[in-house]
């Protein structure tokens, strides 16, 4: 038996239905079932990667209200390559208004010849970092070296609206 706190909020369907004989419960059982079905497979966080803004299947609570939630929407910017020493702005095209909260803001670089390095990244040896921020029309990358051998670079926004 798995143990869950009281408290706990879960997406779980049970591997077993025993279905009554009676077409009447039969209608409710089934109509439950589905019901339990759907929300459970929409709560699952989809992954679904896109340069268009999705419903990512993400619930995030409400401040004041830890019971009830808003969707979380996902989406990624193809940034291009890093900046040499120094400030790049990509728009992200997000409609940005006062309840706009976001979640996650992450990323990959990747230098083809090379390697790959998350974003942000610290740099604890050289101190040659990259910050990623996001305002109200752009993602916002500055590096402290030059990092323009890395041209594919993606940005993941993870947001509410409301």
């Amino acid at each position: 038996m798995t143990y869950l706190p009281a408290n706990a909020q879960q997406s779980y369907v049970p591997p077993s239905v025993i279905l009554p004989e009676d077409p009447t419960q039969l209608r409710n059982v089934l109509t439950e079932k589905f019901q339990r079905l759907i929300e459970a497979v929409n709560d699952k966080d989809i992954g679904q990667y896109n340069t268009v803004e999705l419903i990512n299947g993400q619930l995030f609570f409400r401040s004041g209200n830890p019971q009830s939630y808003r969707q979380v929407y996902r989406k990624v910017v193809d940034f291009g390559a890093l900046p040499n020493t120094g400030t790049k702005n990509v728009a992200h095209g997000i409609t940005w208004n006062s309840n706009t909260r976001f979640t996650r803001i992450y990323g990959t670089a990747t230098d083809p010849s090379t390697r790959a390095i998350p974003l942000p990244y610290v740099d604890t040896t050289a101190g040659n970092s990259i910050e990623l921020s996001v305002d109200t029309t752009n993602v916002q990358v500055i590096t402290a070296a030059d990092y323009t051998g890395y041209t594919d670079t993606y940005i993941v926004l993870e947001y509410t609206q409301d």
